[in-house]
């Protein structure tokens, strides 16, 4: 198991799993396989207990009319939801496989981590300790109880609370979100509110990719609160996120820091 503080397994999981039945036969699945820009297999379950994986190659040479357990792999690795992230790392990397079924004490199904999962945990390392210290001075300012949850959030329902974006951080940003690398969004909801505090130029460059969903650490208050970020976005009058500017005359200070590096 984790040490506390330390992530795990259920942090970065991805917990819609799309599966395939014992019963499907080798027809049906490569049919699915074929069809997916994402699977090159699939978890194989009894209802929600893994009984095995089928990949593409498990598939090579197989007659049409065969059922997937007979051509499914059975000695299997898995990892369990409260196992360090790290640990799955070094599964993942060992054995060179993609995916790994992520498994209760029941051996059912509750998830599956990738290897795109776990880069991913290293460009948002800091993200949960970012919530946590967002959470900790909202509620000592407001004098409110917040609680955290992770899910998807509408970015149509979202409210901005920063005008402008760097226009030439769009371009990695929309990179990362192709490749499923974008550390999730920080996202307040209140009573009256719901507000994005992290997260503008993921948002921005989601919008023009058409995405309509994203991933977020959530921090819920269950009561009304005058919050300053509110105030922010209703001064500069920002509604949605087409109201966030993307500004290419001004690049980021980073960026300037390396060149100034670069010219030293």
């Amino acid at each position: 198991m984790a040490d506390e503080g330390k992530p795990t397994v259920q942090d970065y999981m991805t917990r819609d799993v799309a599966t395939v039945s014992p019963d499907d036969t080798v027809a049906e699945v490569s049919q699915r396989i074929a069809e997916s820009d994402e699977h090159s297999g699939f978890p194989v379950c009894d209802g929600r207990h893994v009984e095995g994986f089928i990949s593409a190659r498990d598939l090579l040479l197989r007659e049409d009319s065969e059922p997937i357990f007979k051509v499914m792999t059975t000695d299997l690795l898995v990892a369990h939801p409260e196992m360090a992230l790290t640990d799955a790392a070094r599964v993942i990397l060992r054995s060179g496989i993609r995916r790994l079924p992520v498994v209760d004490d029941a051996g059912n199904l509750v998830g599956i981590i990738s290897n795109a999962d776990v880069i991913r945990s290293q460009i948002e390392r800091a993200t949960p300790s970012k919530v946590d210290k967002l959470m900790r001075t909202l509620e000592n300012i407001h004098g409110v109880e917040a609680r955290e949850e992770r899910r998807d959030v509408k970015l149509a329902e979202l409210t901005p609370t920063q005008g402008k974006v760097y226009a030439d951080e769009l371009e990695g940003r929309r990179y990362e979100l192709e490749r499923g690398l974008a550390e999730p969004l920080v996202v307040i909801d209140s009573e009256e509110a719901f507000l994005l505090a992290d997260g503008h130029h993921r948002v921005k460059a989601a919008s023009k990719l058409d995405i309509e969903e994203m991933d977020a650490y959530v921090i819920v208050i269950d009561e009304p609160v005058d919050l300053g970020m509110a105030k922010t976005a209703e001064k500069e009058n920002l509604e949605t996120i087409a109201d966030i500017e993307a500004v290419d005359y001004a690049h980021h200070p980073l960026v300037e820091t390396t060149k100034r590096l670069q010219e030293g």
